[in-house]
């Protein structure tokens, strides 16, 4: 049985439908992590989740219990905000056992459980420590600390390291999969950035418009993003309509191969950049090189095809020494094992203001 499931949830505010007829289902010590742009639902199924918001239809249970008119202190689940909400007057361990205090443990229970999960996030000896004096990484292992001294059933974490800089985040996020897997911790995490809930999850989920578009483990979902929106979203420019048939796809970049046993007929194609080859001029499509971007160890080089001014340009990967110059012409050719034939139904025509939407 699953430890969290939603069947056919629905939210709205108004007339805007925030969550459309949702059905999820998380396993015990499984992590999830909840992927989408600004308004594509995923904060408000957490909220959904803890009790923090009301539903239009549908149906939380935990452990089988239907939830509905379970207050949140009793649903036995922790929360963990993107700014923490620490209580500035309390030093860190009266922090840390806020929660154990609510449920009534005994202070000798409250003073062993602190110790212990301040030295499990890494801040052993910090109980007297005031919450100002902390940097942004500490109080967020003081955050997580708090959440997890009631041994909550579940932990729900709504964009956990927003706040910090790149290079704090992807350390911490290691760290963290690591914690919840000694622990054994069972996880619902919301996040816009895709590489954060790669690193975290077992699966990932992607919301657009309060519906599900793709659930998968980060790999699937990377190979294989199921339209797109999906591509595009994980950040793949390289996605264009094509009429493909048993050998290949007709698109503005001319043919393209594509692997054995692609669906066929009015499509969508994804070109990973790896896929891109840069061959001799005269050879494959000519294009011209418009910009390199430093990505570091790899150079992204933006592709302007020749001859056609309704291609969209063509991005491919190249390293430090292989790099052309801008300006250079260059032929391209294309791997059909990096060729990813999407859903029929998801063309880009049809995204062209959803995709405004999120580059805004």
């Amino acid at each position: 049985m699953a430890l969290l499931t939603l069947s056919d949830v629905t939210v709205r505010f108004g007339a805007r439908t925030a969550l459309d007829a949702v059905d999820l289902e998380i396993a015990e010590h499984e992590i999830v992590c909840v992927l989408g742009p600004s308004g594509s639902g995923k904060s408000t199924l957490l909220r959904v989740v803890a009790g923090l918001q009301e539903t239009a239809g549908g149906r939380v249970a935990l452990d089988g219990a239907d939830q509905s008119g379970v207050p949140v202190h009793r649903r036995g689940v922790g929360l963990m905000f993107q700014d923490h909400q620490l209580f500035p007057q309390r030093d860190v361990r009266g922090n840390v056992a806020f929660g154990l205090r609510m449920r009534g443990a005994a202070r000798d229970e409250q003073a062993r459980r602190v110790e212990e999960l301040l030295d499990l996030v890494g801040l052993p000896g910090a109980g007297r420590r005031a919450v100002a004096e902390l940097s942004g990484g500490e109080q967020q292992r003081v955050a997580l600390a708090r959440a997890l001294a009631p041994s909550p059933r579940l932990l729900m974490l709504d964009e956990p390291l927003g706040q910090l800089d790149r290079g704090l985040r992807e350390r911490l996020v290691v760290e963290l999969r690591g914690l919840f897997g000694r622990l054994g911790t069972t996880v619902l995490a919301v996040t816009h950035d895709q590489g954060e809930a790669f690193a975290l999850a077992d699966r990932v989920v992607v919301m657009r418009d309060g519906r599900i578009s793709q659930t998968g483990t980060p790999l699937e979902v990377w190979q294989r993003p199921a339209s797109a929106f999906v591509a595009r979203f994980l950040g793949f420019d390289n996605v264009v309509d094509a009429t493909v048939d048993g050998s290949g796809a007709d698109t503005v970049w001319g043919r393209i191969p594509v692997p054995d046993g692609s669906a066929r007929g009015e499509r969508t194609v994804l070109i990973r950049p790896a896929g891109v080859r840069l061959v001799a001029p005269g050879q494959g499509l000519r294009c011209t090189v418009g910009a390199r971007t430093f990505t570091g160890g790899r150079v992204t080089v933006l592709l302007r095809p020749a001859g056609s001014a309704d291609a969209p340009d063509i991005e491919a990967e190249c390293g430090l020494r292989d790099a052309p110059e801008e300006g250079a012409e260059v032929g391209v050719a294309f791997a059909a094992e990096e060729v990813v034939v999407l859903a029929a139904q998801d063309r880009p025509g049809v995204q062209a203001a959803e995709m405004a939407k999120l580059s805004s």
